[in-house]
């Protein structure tokens, strides 16, 4: 099941990006800024958090928000699966439920940013299997030979 963030998810999400063997420990730090603010204001918009859950346990999220001075452009900020659950087919499910919050907000957009490190391969499919396509990608941005890779999906949302 899929559901809305609750404060008290905050230390099952830190668990599951801790066991990401991708995840520096800094990119587990910004994963947790963006928590960390949903956690301690549940009035803010910007980061919309929502978790997969199967017997109380999380399994998964997503993170995902309108970019700032867009109408109707949304970033995919993070999207994780725990791969110690097992189970497969969450971070497809969970990418479904970023789409239908997007076009339920008449989001014309989703943009999702990763690395083209060869550890990265199975996100960059991920998208593609997902029809993903890459829009932009930006040379030597993490660092020298790690490029930025935009993925986007359009959705014809007329109003």
């Amino acid at each position: 099941m899929i559901r809305k963030f609750r404060s008290s998810d905050t230390g099952m999400i830190e668990n599951i990006l801790k066991s990401i063997p991708n995840f520096t420990e800094n990119e587990v730090s910004v994963a947790m800024e963006l928590v960390n603010i949903a956690a301690s204001n549940e009035q803010q918009i910007d980061y919309n958090i929502f978790v997969y859950e199967q017997g109380n346990k999380i399994l998964g999220y997503h993170c995902t928000g309108k970019r700032p001075l867009t109408d109707g452009v949304y970033d995919l900020y993070w999207i994780v699966a725990d791969p110690q659950s097992g189970i497969k087919g969450v971070g497809k499910k969970l990418l479904e439920n970023a789409e239908e919050f997007v076009k339920s907000n008449r989001g014309r957009w989703l943009l999702a940013e990763t690395s083209s490190k060869d550890n990265y391969s199975g996100t960059r499919n991920f998208y593609l299997r997902n029809n993903y396509s890459i829009i932009a990608e930006i040379n030597d941005f993490y660092s020298v030979g790690d490029n930025l890779l935009i993925f986007g999906k359009y959705f014809n949302n007329k109003k």
